[in-house]
């Protein structure tokens, strides 16, 4: 049981996240689902989400704008050590950069940049958007029972170049490498929408209400 907090900073209509993650709470006995924008409530969570939709340094100034709910995210992840799941822009966003129309600071949780997608194939468009085949290069409690090929859906411009490679769980070929998920100590984030990728996302949802780090 507990509680799993929902970020909500105006970047994204998180309804259909919201359905995802109580339904697979209801399944798991993981406790409750709430989407929030106080910061109290991000402090007394178990489990923090951070989804994303749109722009980089819109997505990070909204955030910042929320006054104190970056510094309760911070506090609570990175010295409270409790489980943390990005999701598209809300993964970007643990970069240390973001290329995206200019350079915007990111959390810096896992080293790397944020940077356009520019396939080697210039028949394939950009953005990214639709079904895409996982390769898992990490194990991890998150990815259990996810194997290589399974499917996740995807839909960006930039992704994420991760420093180290230890760092980087899962990819997908389009082109070349684009990072899928990353993840070290208690934080993990995917650059697919787990709430859209159907079994594949509904199977990561659980396992990160199960994860103890």
């Amino acid at each position: 049981m507990g509680l799993t907090a929902l970020v909500d900073y105006d970047s994204g209509n998180l309804h259909s996240a919201a359905k995802a993650f109580q339904r697979m709470a209801d399944e798991t006995d993981a406790g409750e689902v709430i989407v929030t924008s106080r910061p109290e409530d991000v402090a007394r969570a178990d489990r923090i989400v951070l989804p994303g939709d749109g722009a980089f340094p819109a997505c990070r100034r909204a955030l910042g704008e929320h006054g104190g709910l970056f510094e309760a995210i911070d506090e609570a992840v990175t010295r409270g050590g409790r489980p943390f799941l990005g999701i598209c822009v809300g993964m970007q966003m643990l970069a240390t950069w973001g290329r995206e129309y200019e350079d915007t600071p990111g959390f810096g949780w896992i080293g790397g940049e944020v940077v356009r997608i520019a396939p080697a194939d210039p028949a394939l468009k950009v953005p990214h958007m639709g079904w895409n085949d996982l390769v898992i290069d990490h194990p991890h409690p998150v990815l259990d029972g996810i194997e290589t090929g399974d499917h996740a859906y995807f839909v960006h411009s930039y992704h994420f170049r991760v420093d180290d490679p230890a760092e980087r769980l899962a990819h997908v070929d389009y082109a070349g490498a684009i990072t899928a998920i990353v993840g070290r100590d208690n934080i993990v984030g995917t650059q697919f929408h787990p709430e859209k990728s159907q079994r594949t996302g509904l199977r990561l949802i659980a396992n990160f209400l199960g994860w103890r780090p």
